[in-house]
């Protein structure tokens, strides 16, 4: 298949299809960060290009609940724009739902679009997939079946702050490195999904 791997700067999803032989391509405005086939630009300019299967990733930074309390008027002098900002990735993750793409597959963290859009086909967990963490992952699918689980492990360690908010180790750990640095491990796909994803949508598709 010719595969697209939307917003997707690190490469994982893209190199656990092409190991099955599938022609993938990943697209960010960021650079690859491991050697591929990859287009640095706006996915839009390339939507278009016959693609068999989609995997996107749009950004979900004005898009989830936890972002919700920076709406609130008392920060609309602090952040002017962040209502154009929401309508804009609104309008970009329709865009990706919307495209002329056979199979399409969105993940985002739970947020706006489950109301705003629809529910999302599925909700999963780097748990299940061999990995000691929790990170609520929605899924929209369409033209592939569910994602299986392939591993059920611990749900990793906890930590929580003298304010009461309880968050999942390896997110918190990621706060000591830069925003740049930390926004890129928060938004790494675990290589246990990644996997599962091409084991269970590429393989079926070349038996």
């Amino acid at each position: 298949m010719k595969i697209l791997i939307a917003c997707e700067f690190s490469g994982t999803v893209r190199e656990a299809f092409t190991k099955l032989g599938h022609d993938v391509t990943s697209c960010d405005l960021e650079p690859t960060s491991l050697p591929g086939k990859h287009y640095q630009g706006s996915v839009l300019d390339i939507l278009n290009d016959g693609w068999d299967m989609m995997v996107a990733h749009p950004p979900c930074t004005y898009l989830t609940v936890t972002g919700n309390k920076w709406f609130k008027d008392e920060y609309k002098d602090r952040f002017p724009n962040r209502q154009q900002d929401r309508k804009d990735a609104i309008e970009f993750f329709m865009a990706l739902v919307n495209a002329n793409i056979p199979k399409i597959v969105i993940e985002n963290p739970i947020g706006i679009m489950s109301t705003i859009y629809q529910k999302p086909s599925q909700i999963i967990q780097p748990w299940q997939f061999g990995h000691e963490a929790s990170k609520s992952t929605c899924l929209w699918i369409k033209g592939l079946p569910l994602l299986k689980p392939t591993d059920i492990v611990s749900k990793g360690e906890f930590v929580t702050f003298k304010s009461g908010k309880r968050m999942t180790k390896w997110y918190a750990d990621a706060a000591k490195y830069s925003p740049k640095e930390r926004a890129k491990i928060r938004n790494t796909t675990f290589q246990g999904i990644a996997d599962a994803m091409a084991d269970q949508w590429g393989k079926n598709e070349l038996s």
